[in-house]
C-alpha cells in the first residue's frame, strides 16, 4: 500500500491579515519533484479547494489518486473559502458590504500561492489546474505568467455565455451568498436523465461530499455555509455581457481542456468557442467526456478525468520528434 504524506499549510496573503490555505498530499517515497509533477489545484466560484480535490470516495480522493501517481499535489482556497481567511465583508449581513472576493483578487492569491511553492520547493515552474471559476484564476494568471506555468489543465471553465448563467439569480449581488448544501443535489443532478443519476453519483458519495464542504465554513448553520458572491458580479461584466475576463491567446503553455456533456453551467458550444481561442498554445488538446456533470470531478466518470490529466502530464513535448 502506498503511503500518502498529508500537510495543511497556511501562507499570508498579499493583505493584512489575510492568510491562504494550502492542501498538500505526496508520496512519502518521492522526496523531490520536477515542475511536470507538480500541481496547483484550483477550486470553482461557490465550492472549496477540499470538496472538489479532497472527498474519499471510490478509489480515493481526487488528491490522492495523483500523489499516488507519483505527482506532488497542492489544493489552494483563496481567501473566503475553506481554511483560508474570510474578508471583513462576509462577517456581517450579505447586504452589508460589496460583493466579496473579485476574480482579480483570487488570481492574487493563486499568484502568491504560485510564488510561494516555487521558491519553497526550489522550481521555476509548475503544473495548474482549475474548476469552472478555477479556470478563469488559472487561465488569467497563465496569460500573464506563461514562464511560471509548465502546463494548464482547464476543467468546465468559464466562458462567453449567451447573456445568462446559472450562477447568477438575478437581483442585486450581495457580500456572499448563502448556499444550501442539501438542496445543492437537485442542481447538481439537473441535466443528466433521470434514469442516470444514481449510477453516475453512486450511493454515499453526495453525503461524503456534504460532510467535507459543511465542515469548511466555521460558521456553518443548519446545512447553510457561505460562499463570496464577488464571482457573480464578474459574471456580469465579464461573461454575461460578451466579454472575455482574460485573453486566451496570450497563453503560450500546453493546455487540455475537459468538459462533461450533461453540464449545463459550461456547454460544449462555449468549450468549442474557447477551444478556438488557444492560438498560440505550444499544443492544446479537448477532451468531451460523456455521461457528466459540471461535477464530474466528484462523479463515476471521474477517471476519465483523471486518466486524461495523467496522460497530458507524463507527455514530454521537447521528446516528441
Amino acid at each position: 500500500m502506498i503511503n500518502l504524506l498529508m500537510e495543511n499549510l497556511f501562507i499570508p496573503s498579499d493583505t493584512a491579515d489575510i492568510s491562504l490555505h494550502l492542501r498538500h498530499k505526496r508520496r512519502a517515497d518521492i522526496k523531490t519533484f520536477d515542475p511536470q509533477r507538480t500541481i496547483l489545484l484550483m477550486h470553482g466560484a461557490t465550492l472549496p479547494a477540499e470538496s472538489l480535490f479532497d472527498v474519499p470516495v471510490g478509489e480515493g480522493a481526487f488528491m490522492d489518486l495523483l500523489a499516488q501517481e507519483g505527482f506532488d499535489v497542492y489544493a489552494l482556497n483563496v481567501r473566503g473559502f475553506g481554511g483560508s481567511t474570510r474578508p471583513d465583508g462576509m462577517g456581517g449581513a450579505p447586504e452589508a458590504a460589496l460583493p466579496q472576493v473579485r476574480t482579480e483578487t483570487a488570481v492574487r492569491d493563486l499568484s502568491t500561492a504560485v510564488d510561494y511553492l516555487l521558491v519553497t520547493l526550489a522550481i521555476p515552474r509548475l503544473c495548474l489546474i482549475g474548476m469552472s471559476w478555477g479556470g478563469t484564476v488559472t487561465g488569467a494568471y497563465t496569460a500573464a505568467h506563461n514562464d511560471k506555468v509548465e502546463k494548464l489543465t482547464l476543467i468546465a471553465p468559464q466562458w462567453i455565455n449567451d447573456g445568462v448563467s446559472r450562477l447568477d439569480p438575478g437581483g442585486p449581488v450581495p457580500a456572499y451568498r448563502r448556499f444550501n448544501v442539501q438542496a445543492f443535489r437537485q442542481r447538481w443532478l439537473e441535466g443528466a436523465p433521470e434514469q442516470k443519476r444514481e449510477e453516475i453519483l453512486p450511493a454515499g458519495w453526495f453525503e461524503q461530499w456534504a460532510a467535507v464542504i459543511l465542515a469548511s465554513d466555521p460558521a456553518e448553520q443548519g446545512g447553510v455555509i457561505r460562499a463570496p458572491a464577488g464571482v457573480i458580479q464578474d459574471v456580469r461584466d465579464y461573461w454575461s455581457a460578451g466579454k472575455a475576463f482574460y485573453s486566451p491567446e496570450k497563453i503560450t503553455v500546453p493546455v487540455l481542456l475537459l468538459h462533461a456533456e450533461w453540464d449545463l453551467d459550461v456547454t460544449t458550444q462555449q468549450m468549442r468557442n474557447l477551444f478556438s481561442r488557444f492560438l498560440n498554445a505550444s499544443y492544446r488538446r479537448w477532451i468531451e467526456i460523456g455521461e457528466g456533470t459540471h461535477m464530474v470531478v466528484m462523479e463515476r466518470n471521474r477517471w476519465q478525468v483523471l486518466e486524461e490529466i495523467l496522460l497530458f502530464l507524463r507527455v514530454d513535448p521537447h521528446s516528441r520528434g
